[in-house]
């Protein structure tokens, strides 16, 4: 996957959820679990989808819990040993975890990567992506250094990565604060971000892990 076509999907994403009601609000690691479950057959235990994550289990258990509470999964505990829990998608599940995807492809601009692609196609990519979740300082970085690499305003990073400006402004801050971007400009004239050294190294690892994840093709069925 390219770092390009990995934050298309996560800016689209961003501004699905950000349209969403409160209470359907489905974080970005959520979403991709759907997806995962979706792709495959027969379900996945907790455990297997903290290691897909590469989470905690309990983190892994509150995911699915409040998956769970939508009704958007099913969780069962194992015959044999009960600290197993068993996770399968509804059939709820299954029809957001589609409209999400269609939501998703229609977010995407014509002119950025994966604009012409499937709702089905997301749905891999997503499958793929939950296993590289970035907060959103990481897609700050990520979202400069594929910009060019060079200083953008606060409002340019916000339409980049389809974040609140809050976000992007508290991000930012913290960001400075440890060393990864710095202010070129004053507050008065408008400031634009640029990477530092550190940050640069640290976008192209991310870049670097982005390109490592497959997205796999959905598997023919034998009728096709």
């Amino acid at each position: 996957m390219d770092a390009r076509e990995y934050l298309s999907i996560r800016k689209a994403y961003n501004l699905v959820r950000q349209h969403a009601d409160k209470p359907e609000r489905l974080s970005f690691s959520e979403f991709s679990i759907l997806c995962r479950l979706a792709n495959c057959e027969g379900g996945m235990r907790t455990s297997d989808i903290a290691d897909y994550q590469h989470v905690l289990r309990p983190t892994m258990t509150h995911r699915t819990k409040h998956l769970a509470s939508m009704g958007l999964i099913e969780r069962e505990q194992g015959s044999d040993d009960k600290r197993n829990i068993f996770c399968t998608i509804s059939c709820k599940g299954l029809t957001v975890a589609d409209r999400l995807c269609e939501a998703t492809r229609s977010a995407i601009r014509p002119q950025e990567p994966l604009s012409r692609t499937t709702a089905s196609r997301i749905r891999a990519y997503v499958d793929a992506m939950g296993s590289l979740n970035c907060d959103a300082s990481e897609l700050i970085l990520l979202g400069i250094y594929v910009l060019d690499g060079n200083a953008h305003t606060i409002s340019a990073l916000v339409d980049a990565l389809g974040l609140l400006q809050p976000t992007v402004s508290m991000s930012v801050a913290a960001l400075e604060g440890d060393g990864y971007v710095q202010r070129i400009g004053d507050s008065r004239h408008g400031f634009h971000v640029g990477l530092t050294e550190k940050g640069g190294a640290a976008a192209r690892e991310l870049a670097s892990r982005i390109g490592e994840l497959v997205v796999r093709r959905r598997r023919r069925l034998k009728s096709e």
